[in-house]
């Protein structure tokens, strides 16, 4: 057998394999979906969409059970949101610094530091910010609502303790994947735009940032990916109340509700669980949906 032949059957081996992984996956995703549509779909015919997706109160366990979980989403939606709006600056500055700003010896410092927080467990991120986080949210908290007869105090155990957790959690991925696409842009337009007279932090954030924006663009749908699939973590800092997201409520996320209580749940409890999931589902495919979508553009734009 020639070289050329041993060739093309390597080639075409590879050819199905990747082909049969692709197809893995679309499966796996089409799977996925179907499964989470038959079992999250029985409870809004049993309970109700607006009571379910609108309803302020929780008790699945009481002699005439409610399940609104408006306030689960609201929790959802305001943690992750105001998690990527702290974590996502600080992790593209970190970048930034990274890859411009700091020498090779102070890079090589830092860079495994923010990658060994990748490396870290999340339920060590709850641990942590129920010893350290919560005691000084409660202190906190003390002072302000000194006095006050309306306030429920939570312990710290609260809204900005979840937000301040889960903006640590996603700085790894923000900084790792901003790191490596500021690095791919060509050092051909950084001189360019040197030689036109731009500083350095002129070139940096006018050309370098912007021509690196459909990578950061990526560490940023992960960073959220992450923030909203995350449980542990939150539901030991968090408090696992059903309230409004306020800053010093005690909350509840759609991810914590599954974990709190779908080992006990049975019956209609159980099918509102699947509810809670399949919501969080369609969160997730689509915020990822958008944000691909605003890649995609910006790639186009570039080119």
């Amino acid at each position: 057998m020639t070289n050329k032949a041993k060739l093309h059957i390597v080639e075409s081996a590879a050819k199905y394999i990747f082909t049969f992984c692709a197809v893995l996956a679309v499966f796996a995703v089409c799977s996925i979906t179907v499964y989470m549509i038959a079992k999250g779909t029985p409870a809004f015919k049993n309970v109700g969409v607006s009571e379910l997706l609108f309803g302020t109160l929780w008790k699945p366990t009481a002699a005439e059970p409610s399940f609104g979980i408006q306030y689960i989403i609201l929790s959802s939606i305001v943690g992750t949101a105001a998690s990527v709006l702290l974590g996502v600056p600080i992790g593209l500055f970190t970048a930034v610094f990274l890859t411009e700003v700091s020498g090779k010896r102070l890079a090589a410092v830092v860079q495994p530091a923010i990658e060994l927080l990748a490396a870290i467990p999340s339920v060590i991120y709850g641990l942590l910010g129920l010893m350290l986080l919560n005691p000084l949210m409660y202190k906190l908290e003390r002072i302000l609502f000194a006095g006050s007869e309306t306030h429920q105090f939570t312990g710290g155990a609260n809204m900005i303790s979840a937000v301040l957790v889960l903006a640590i959690m996603i700085l790894p991925t923000v900084v790792n994947v901003s790191a490596s696409s500021i690095r791919a842009v060509s050092k051909e337009l950084r001189a360019a735009s040197m030689a036109l007279g731009a500083s350095k932090m002129q070139t940096i954030f006018k050309v370098t940032v912007p021509a690196a924006k459909s990578g950061i663009m990526t560490g940023v749908v992960l960073g959220i990916g992450r923030a909203l699939g995350e449980a542990m973590a939150i539901n030991m800092v968090a408090g696992g109340s059903v309230n409004l997201p306020l800053p010093f409520n005690s909350v509840r996320f759609l991810t914590t509700q599954l974990v709190s209580e779908m080992g006990y749940a049975e019956g209609i409890h159980r099918q509102v669980l699947f509810s809670v999931g399949l919501v969080l589902y369609v969160f997730i495919m689509v915020i990822n949906l958008l944000l691909l979508k605003l890649r995609k553009e910006a790639v186009e734009n570039e080119a």
